[in-house]
């Protein structure tokens, strides 16, 4: 994986997280409500987190055709604008979300380190309960738990429910 960040214009890849022992991965875009509803909440948990070790990035993989405002342009303002703590990623060719099978934004991906200092899947699924709808209040609740199980080595205690929100948006 090679992405581009639109803020900076670095290039990232997997090793510069080789030194945190978990890699927190999230399919984001700019113009989801799913996403909207969660952005100040994905902003305070992976700051809380990163000082605990935890290595984050956001990745964009919408197609700028149909959602120009998903652009690397625009981007790089809502990174500005929600004071990202993380790398926020344009993943341009798709290529990416096609290799995570991601199929809506927001979706999450938490790795752990195995045994040989590589990466595995250790959780797949939602931030919590809450929607655009529903008046249930944000908590972060299900990836919380989630991260603090990776962090201090326990298995996962619940079920993983999946991800909700908006498809990704393929090339045609």
């Amino acid at each position: 994986m090679q992405l581009p960040e639109p803020l900076t214009g670095k290039i990232w890849t997997l090793d510069d997280f080789e030194a945190s022992p978990a890699l927190l991965v999230m399919f984001i875009c700019n113009h989801c409500p799913f996403v909207k509803h969660l952005k100040k909440d994905i902003a305070k948990l992976t700051s809380f987190y990163i000082e605990k070790g935890l290595a984050s990035i956001a990745i964009s993989s919408n197609s700028i055709v149909t959602y120009p405002k998903d652009g690397p342009e625009y981007m790089a303002e809502e990174a500005k604008k929600f004071k990202y703590s993380f790398p926020y990623l344009y993943d341009e060719s798709q290529e990416v979300a096609k290799a995570f099978r991601a199929v809506c934004t927001p979706e999450f991906y938490l790795f752990k380190k195995d045994e040989q200092r590589k990466f595995e899947l250790f959780y797949h699924g939602q931030f919590d309960d809450s929607r655009p709808s529903n008046n249930v209040p944000v908590t972060g609740r299900d990836l919380s738990r989630a991260i603090d199980c990776v962090l201090s080595g326990q298995e996962l205690p619940f079920y993983q429910k999946r991800s909700v929100g908006c498809s990704i948006k393929w090339h045609e």
